[in-house]
């Protein structure tokens, strides 16, 4: 009997600092408790989850209930959100807390964690913070991934991040979304279909981050899906280097693909903008007398420089993928975009991308030269065939005239029809490759050179 009453008041002693520690939550106003959650994340943080359960005597799980029905009833007002969700995060991430983090999934904590993404009053530290926890929770395992699919939290997330002001918030995301993409058979699909919804979104880093992790997802999933090409050409019209930078990588990727001949037909189509398209600047051209301001980042021009770029590195690539761009006619499109005085890097970049094929291919530079007259051609391309690479096909748009400009920009090229007459084919393709001796290094140090400027 004795013993009995000693264990009861040895243990009545034992809990009566987590009893206090919890009846002092629950008589807190709003500030005290902001000071306890101070001071919990401070002493607690990145304790194991025996050691939480020794901090408040066996009892650790009464204080989490706590948390997240505090959670439950204040997140729409966003009061002390970042330190609730931080102490909430406390528990979930700490080594062997598999039971919290059940216990936090059985009210409800990925609903109300993807609630808070889309909730507008909400400060960006808040959201933030919530997208920590998503992270911790998809870590946890593929089961995990699949709760927060099935909660349409690739939609919500995908939301955030093309809305988040906070490009150090993104990239929390864009972590979020890749671990998403992992392990995660089920709904892997969804999560990169989710992705390429975002390619059009107005923010340029989230641009910049869906189509990093489009990267990753695409050799996850495999297969393609139809609308990746036309989102990624539309991407090219970006001013932002770094975005654009990033599609022709994916681009890049793109071509070992089946969407290959359709992104190869639209990167080659871009080269012409459309009348349609080109016409909206009329009454502006008409108007005023700055036109290359005005006319110097429409959107289409822009779209054609990055096209010229991203099919003369892919030529670089792949000399096969350059033979059959030249079926779809590129050298015309080339020239084309070569007489847009409109905007001088089409000119640029579609020079010195075409400077590239008529070294390849002796009957792009026939074609070429008879198209140009020799006058304009030789300041394309002075002296020899064997001459430098390095020479001034970039700086041609700074030594032509608006007639020849006129003359590059309505050219007849059809080198398609003289490669029929001609039967090339895989097997004889040699004959129409160009100067053997004629290193492609210095155009790939020039293209290598703006991806890095880009990427930066």
């Amino acid at each position: 009997m004795l013993f009995d009453l000693h264990r009861l008041a040895t243990s009545t002693i034992l809990y009566q600092p987590q009893l206090r520690r919890l009846e002092e939550w629950d008589n807190a106003g709003t500030v005290a408790r902001s000071h306890i959650l101070n001071n919990f994340i401070e002493t607690n943080q990145g304790k194991t989850a025996p050691e939480l359960e020794q901090e408040f005597s066996q009892g650790a799980s009464l204080f989490l209930v706590r948390l997240t029905t505090w959670l439950r009833l204040t997140y729409m007002t966003g009061s002390c959100l970042d330190k609730l969700l931080r102490s909430i995060g406390v528990f979930l991430s700490a080594v062997s807390s598999n039971h919290y983090l059940i216990e936090f999934l059985e009210v409800g904590g990925v609903l109300t964690l993807l609630e808070i993404l889309a909730l507008e009053n909400i400060k960006e530290e808040g959201k933030k913070e919530s997208i920590r926890l998503l992270q911790v929770i998809a870590n946890s395992g593929r089961k995990y991934k699949e709760l927060i699919c099935e909660s349409y939290g690739v939609r919500s997330i995908a939301e955030f991040l093309a809305k988040s002001k906070s490009e150090e918030t993104q990239e929390e995301v864009q972590v979020l979304l890749d671990s998403l993409v992992h392990g995660n058979p089920k709904y892997q699909n969804q999560v990169y279909k989710g992705l390429i919804a975002l390619l059009p979104c107005a923010s340029p880093k989230a641009q910049q981050l869906s189509l990093q992790t489009l990267r990753t997802a695409q050799s996850i999933v495999g297969t393609t899906h139809p609308s990746i090409v036309d989102n990624v050409l539309k991407v090219l019209s970006t001013m932002h280097l770094e975005v654009q930078y990033e599609a022709i990588e994916l681009i890049k990727d793109l071509v070992n693909y089946d969407v290959c001949p359709a992104l190869l037909k639209g990167l080659v189509a871009l080269l012409i903008p459309s009348f349609k398209e080109t016409s909206k600047l009329q009454p502006k051209i008409l108007n005023d007398s700055s036109v290359l301001q005005l006319t110097a980042h429409l959107p289409v021009f822009l779209q054609q420089a990055a096209a010229a770029k991203a099919i003369g590195i892919l030529a670089l690539r792949n000399t096969s993928l350059a033979e059959e761009m030249l079926h779809l006619r590129v050298v015309h499109s080339l020239l084309a975009a070569m007489g847009n005085t409109d905007h001088s890097n089409s000119q640029r970049q579609a020079s010195l991308t075409l400077k590239y094929f008529v070294q390849l291919f002796p009957v792009v530079e026939e074609h070429v030269r008879k198209s140009m007259g020799e006058e304009l051609y030789k300041l394309f391309f002075p002296g020899s065939p064997c001459s430098c690479p390095q020479s001034n096909a970039g700086d041609l748009y700074m030594k032509i005239d608006s007639i020849q400009a006129d003359i590059l920009a309505a050219n007849k090229v059809n080198v398609t029809k003289a490669l029929y007459l001609s039967d090339l084919s895989h097997s004889n393709v040699s004959f129409y490759f160009g100067h053997g001796n004629q290193d492609p290094v210095a155009y790939n140090t020039h293209f290598q050179k703006e991806d890095v400027e880009g990427k930066e």
